[in-house]
């Protein structure tokens, strides 16, 4: 009966049971947990050795060799492969196998009992507890790895303020031993002024289980003091307290140093601003004023909170306002910069004229505007002053000019009829006078000197109203050779050598009527104060100067000329050099004229019976 109920708790035990019998190891008794185990339907009697497969061959070994050596065997979390049905794949339990050998009477083996425990649970737990180890370890070495390759100083708190850890850079950084007490020596690398305030702030945030960020001096490994930037996070645990604080070092010198040039410079640049005698304001990407400078309230009369965000556009003229306001929106819209002439209230309600400029600036701190109001107003109405000034002597001018054109056209009509009467004189009239030959040559020279300079006076009056012709690119070679297709007879004549070199300068930006008048009072100069004894030769150059402009050299085998001693302009108008040789004296007066009117200089350099250079910088550097 007692087997009987043993048999019973025995067959249905979740763990698997069996008895082996025999040097055979035949099944004798197997449970239902047992049975599932082995899967295949097992018989009593049956050996374990008739159905390969259902047991591993290395668990069969094994069991021969506890029941021949009569020693327990137990095999934790073995594996077995276990099929629910056929045609399926087998699944892999784990179970803790216990094989008990069975004696009679304290007789030889006679059997094994054979117990099956399925802990397939707890070994998947354990592998899984392996691989998150192992991936854990991974995961540490990797952070291990970032933390001491990283520039900044990482460490760990506990909540005491003792130091866990600290990356390799801080021994690096301190110039410290591996082998040095954190805890003792930190503290003491710290600045004397930093340190009290540092250790404070650092012991309030782990009280209070937060975490910190404040900057502080540390000594580097040479003794000098640099600045770090300390931050700190707490572990939390929840629902306890922090227990460790992790966090980082980064140095921050060149930054904080940087920082104060520039708060430094920002004090010097404000209060430079506030010295100048101009009204000096700044404004948002958005166009509103946000600074004013001092002589701002000392010309309006306002404070920077009365003038507000668009103070200098109040100021102005009524008439004015709609108009700067429309403009400094579409400066704000395109980036542009502003400039404008407006007239600005004064304190005393007067106003005057400012030239207002802004430019945009875009920097670490974003986009700003940046503008003056700069008071012109006596330049402005000096410029009135002038201005009417320069239009009346511009009017009278033109005046004389139109009257010396006049007079010399209308002079004209009487020498042509001085000049018909004294023909038709020597015509039909004689004199008895041994003198009369040299007395009417004298008359023929007066009537042609007459009649050369009312023709130099209207060539003056229209070189002089070309003065302002508009510049344009010229090709110097050419318009030479329009000169000289003027001046070809006159070349013909004189059997004159003519060297045209225009490589080196090709071009010239000018006034075509005043280079082809500078060119052909040159040219024709040098064919008329030719020397009796040789050829003409005459020399035209162009080459660039060092400012950048080019000049011309026109140097000629002439007569020469004697210059004055004492630094002065040349050529005065009616001035002759040669008398013996005819002309008015007014055509390197016209030159010398032109060539200082758009900006540049004519330089002469002459040796009697030799020839002379000239040398036009067309334009000057400073005028350039």
């Amino acid at each position: 009966m007692r087997e009987q109920q043993l048999q019973d708790i025995l067959r249905h035990m979740p763990a698997g049971v069996a008895t082996l019998q025999g040097p055979e190891l035949r099944y004798g008794f197997v449970n239902e947990a047992m049975q599932s185990v082995l899967g295949s339907p097992i018989t009593e009697g049956q050996s374990v050795m008739e159905q390969p497969g259902i047991i591993p061959a290395d668990l069969l070994e094994v069991m021969q060799q506890v029941y021949q050596r009569g020693q327990p065997y137990v095999a934790k979390a073995y594996c077995l492969p276990i099929t629910t049905a056929p045609d399926t794949p087998a699944t892999q339990r784990y179970y803790d196998v216990a094989l008990e050998p069975v004696r009679e009477g304290g007789g030889p083996v006679s059997g094994l009992l054979l117990f099956a425990m399925d802990v397939t649970g707890q070994e998947e737990a354990r592998q899984r507890t392996h691989e998150l180890a192992i991936e854990t370890r991974r995961l540490d070495t990797r952070l291990r790895v970032l933390t001491e390759t990283v520039p900044q100083i990482t460490f760990t708190v506990d909540a005491e303020g003792t130091y866990e850890y600290v990356s390799p850079q801080w021994y690096y950084f301190t110039g410290q031993p591996p082998m040095t007490d954190l805890n003792a020596i930190w503290p003491l690398l710290i600045h004397p002024d930093d340190r009290l305030r540092v250790l404070y702030q650092t012991e309030a945030a782990r009280s209070a289980g937060v975490g910190w960020s404040y900057e502080y001096r540390l000594r580097r490994h040479d003794g000098q003091y640099r600045w770090m930037l300390s931050r700190a996070l707490p572990e939390l645990h929840a629902p306890d307290k922090p227990v460790f604080w992790h966090g980082a070092l980064t140095e921050i010198h060149d930054q904080r140093e940087l920082s104060e040039a520039l708060r430094r410079g920002e004090a010097e640049l404000r209060f430079l601003a506030d010295s100048i005698p101009e009204l000096i304001w700044t404004a948002t990407a958005e166009g509103f004023i946000d600074y004013y400078n001092k002589y701002s309230g000392e010309y309006s009369g306002l404070t920077g909170e009365e003038l507000g965000p668009a103070g200098w556009i109040s100021l102005l003229a009524p008439t004015e306002q709609a108009g700067a306001a429309r403009r400094w929106i579409h400066s704000i819209a395109t980036g542009e910069s502003y400039e404008g002439l407006y007239r600005m209230r004064r304190h005393d309600g007067r106003y005057r004229w400012h030239i207002i400029r802004a430019r945009q600036l875009t920097d670490a701190r974003g986009l700003r505007w940046f503008g003056a109001c700069t008071d012109v107003d006596d330049q402005h109405r000096l410029r009135q002053v002038l201005q009417t000034q320069y239009d009346e002597l511009a009017r009278t001018n033109r005046d004389l000019d139109t009257f010396v054109y006049t007079a010399s056209h209308d002079l004209k009509q009487p020498l042509l009829n001085l000049r018909g009467l004294f023909d038709e004189l020597r015509r039909s009239a004689s004199f008895d006078d041994p003198q009369e030959a040299e007395i009417i040559t004298m008359v023929d020279d007066a009537l042609h000197q007459l009649e050369l300079t009312l023709q130099d006076l209207a060539a003056t009056v229209q070189d002089q109203r070309g003065l302002s012709a508009p510049a344009e690119p010229l090709d110097l070679r050419s318009v030479t050779e329009e000169v000289l297709l003027g001046l070809r007879t006159q070349v013909q004549e004189s059997g004159a050598v003519l060297e045209l070199d225009f490589e080196q300068a090709p071009t010239l930006t000018y006034g075509r009527a005043n280079l082809r008048s500078i060119l052909h009072n040159l040219l024709s100069n040098a064919l008329k104060f030719a020397h009796p004894e040789r050829v003409p030769h005459v020399l035209l150059r162009s080459i660039p100067a060092d400012s950048g402009n080019p000049l011309l050299i026109v140097q000629d085998n002439g007569r020469g000329m004697v210059l004055p001693e004492e630094p002065a302009l040349v050529f005065q108008p009616f001035t002759r050099q040669h008398p013996q040789i005819g002309g008015a004296g007014v055509g390197m007066y016209l030159v010398q004229r032109i060539i200082s009117s758009r900006g540049g200089h004519l330089e002469v350099a002459s040796v009697v019976d030799e020839g002379t250079t000239f040398t036009i910088h067309w334009f000057d550097a400073l005028t350039a």
